[in-house]
């Protein structure tokens, strides 16, 4: 009787599991997109925006410098004998003083900034630039409001009296000086917006 030697069965290959199912198998195929601000787009909006913002500034400031040069003008030449010269009342001198100030820090103001935007270089570095817009628009535009609001009292009980050039002068500085505190006022919140928009702050 043949023996037969008896060799062990081939072993099974196991059998293919299936990947295991998601509840949305979309999101792992699917990239997300990239957070607003990134990329191209978003580079370039940035750039459009602060381009504006610039430019509006930029604006203001041009505003506040011709209505404080006005007052400026005004003032000084408000001579008319004795008893109209503004430099025989205080509240009068002290309104040409600021717009005297004013026109000289919003025409530095613009210069730097038709500069920086005309050769691309920056005068002042950026987070120093930042504060000192932030705070030089609020300082001017405050004297601003103090120097005319110290004139209108004197103006009125002159006008009262007798209105002539002299008053009428004063009343035109005045309204100049208000002015020039609106626009320094704008370009005061408009500098505090960028100064929140800065990531180094």
């Amino acid at each position: 009787m043949a023996s037969f030697s008896s060799s062990p069965p081939p072993a099974k290959s196991p059998a293919p599991t299936a990947p295991p199912e998601t509840d949305n198998p979309d999101q792992t195929q699917t990239p997300l997109p990239p957070p607003p601000g990134y990329g191209v787009t978003g580079i370039l909006t940035r750039w459009r925006h602060e381009d504006t913002l610039k430019r509006v500034s930029l604006g203001l400031r041009i505003l506040g410098f011709v209505f404080s040069m006005l007052a400026f003008i005004i003032m000084a030449s408000n001579k008319h004998g004795r008893g109209r010269n503004f430099d025989e009342y205080e509240e009068y001198r002290y309104a040409l003083a600021i717009a005297i100030l004013s026109t000289l820090y919003t025409g530095l103001q613009s210069w730097r900034q038709i500069y920086e935007m005309s050769s691309g270089k920056e005068i002042i570095a950026a987070r120093n630039l930042a504060l000192i817009d932030f705070f030089g628009d609020q300082i001017i535009a405050y004297l601003l409001i103090s120097a005319a609001s110290s004139a209108v009292p004197m103006t009125n009980r002159m006008r009262e009296g007798a209105d002539n050039i002299f008053t009428d002068s004063s009343a035109a500085c005045i309204s100049m000086e208000f002015l020039a505190f609106f626009v320094l006022g704008l370009s005061a919140m408009l500098s505090g917006y960028k100064l929140a928009q800065k990531t180094y702050m």
